[in-house]
């Protein structure tokens, strides 16, 4: 099943400042015959190369399948920020899983985190820039946010997170839209499409061996599990899934469970002197839409802004849906050229909360990390190699073991389903509900 947009070319990257901004990588071969490895990863974005990249380090023999280009999907073509935490907050943790759980959980994300800094560390073209700041639209999301920052320094000994006032976030962000909300030092962002490039040089340098436009089209389980692409077949002894919002028809069992929806993203021309009065610091910033709104400057000046969603394999007019909000947060911007407009896929969760599992025997999975996978997906693949090398499972059985519901409706109503819940609070959103 091929789930290309209209506007994407097989072999190419989809037109975005991320791919006119990418460091070099030479095209990988097409898979071809039957192959054998160690283990067999489909997917080539965060969570497929960080699985590739540790199970490598850790001296087994890795075949990585991609249908289009390393870093095709959500990978090469997010916002690049790098959150802290799950992407529920801990009191939700707390509720569904038990303090003492929820504190695992924390602490793997600040495992995340760390994972992300430390590979950019060594990676053209990444450009790692701590900070992420988060506006709040209204009065109780501010105390929300101030009591939250209270609670993570009280009992998760983070003190990274300062509470900002009207005047505060005014100050930082350039925006009158915000009555507050907090600065997170501990965070941070990237450049998206540079660090999956990095990773598959990486693996690559340690001997994995990636194969581009070979679309896994069947997956035979068993004793040994096969991957078939059009021209290859791969055997291995265990398989990884790391397909996020393209799992498509390929495993059903993931597929109800994970949604595939599309964000949009647009960079200006750059701001030159403007920058500073947009942001006051180079950190990123998202806000409390239910549709979350998430921007930061680039290392040339310009911003990155995204927003908006939709559902389907096809994209609007990627420009004009973006710059409404874009707008109504700086409308001083209203004459600022654009200069590259983009959408990609992700994958959301009933909860929220990422869908790790084992579909079948010696298969790994890990997906649907609701717009928060830059640090979680790249552990995720971590915590796969962990699992499969060492049998240290216990990170990824942590989160395998988090409560997930069906989409419902089946596959004939999950989407209109969907697309009928999220105009809802999409509604919300503009009455200021």
């Amino acid at each position: 099943m091929n789930l290309l947009h209209a506007n994407d070319r097989a072999g190419h990257y989809p037109d975005s400042w991320y791919a006119a901004t990418r460091v070099a990588l030479e095209a990988f071969p097409k898979a071809s015959g039957e192959i054998r490895a160690d283990v067999c990863v489909v997917g080539a974005g965060y969570t497929g190369l960080s699985a590739a990249l540790h199970l490598a380090q850790k001296g087994l023999s890795v075949v990585v399948l991609e249908a289009h280009r390393v870093g095709f999907g959500a990978s090469g073509r997010n916002g690049g920020q790098v959150g802290s935490g799950q992407r529920q907050d801990q009191d939700w943790l707390e509720n569904v899983a038990g303090k003492a759980n929820a504190r695992k959980l924390w602490d793997l994300a600040q495992d995340a985190k760390a994972l992300v800094r430390d590979l950019a560390a060594g990676m053209e073209g990444v450009d790692y820039r701590p900070g992420i700041a988060h506006g709040c639209w209204k009065q109780s999301e501010v105390d929300h946010a101030k009591a939250y920052a209270e609670k993570l320094a009280r009992d998760y000994d983070y003190h990274e997170v300062e509470p900002l006032d009207r005047a505060g976030i005014r100050a930082l962000v350039g925006s009158e839209a915000f009555r507050g909300g907090d600065i997170d030092r501990g965070a941070g962002h990237i450049h998206a499409l540079n660090f999956v490039i990095g990773l598959a040089k990486r693996a690559a340098a340690l001997g994995v061996r990636i194969y581009e436009e070979s679309e896994v089209t069947r997956l035979i389980y068993g004793e040994k599990p096969v991957a078939e692409a059009a021209q290859a077949r791969v055997i291995c002894d265990h398989m990884v899934l790391a397909v996020n919002g393209y799992v498509g028809p390929l495993e059903p069992k993931i597929a109800a469970r994970v949604m595939p929806i599309n964000n949009f993203v647009i960079a200006t021309e750059p701001l030159g002197a403007k920058a500073k009065e947009v942001l006051a610091e180079p950190i990123a910033v998202h806000d409390t839409k239910f549709v979350v709104n998430y921007w930061r400057l680039s290392h040339d000046d310009r911003l990155i802004f995204g927003g908006a969603e939709s559902y389907g394999y096809r994209f609007p007019d990627v420009a004009k849906v973006v710059r409404k909000p874009l707008l109504e947060i700086y409308p001083q911007l209203a004459e600022t050229k654009i200069d590259y407009a983009w959408g990609g896929t992700l994958a959301i969760t009933v909860n929220r909360m990422p869908c790790f599992a084992r579909p079948a025997k010696n298969v790994f999975s890990a997906s649907g990390y609701s717009g928060h996978g830059v640090a979680l997906a790249t552990l995720a693949g971590k915590l796969m190699a962990g699992a499969i090398a060492d049998q240290a499972s216990t990170g990824f059985d942590l989160i395998a073991d988090l409560p997930h519901r069906r989409f419902p409706g089946g596959q004939a109503l999950r989407w209109p389903l969907l697309v009928t819940a999220m105009t809802w609070f999409s509604l919300r959103d503009r009455l200021g509900l």
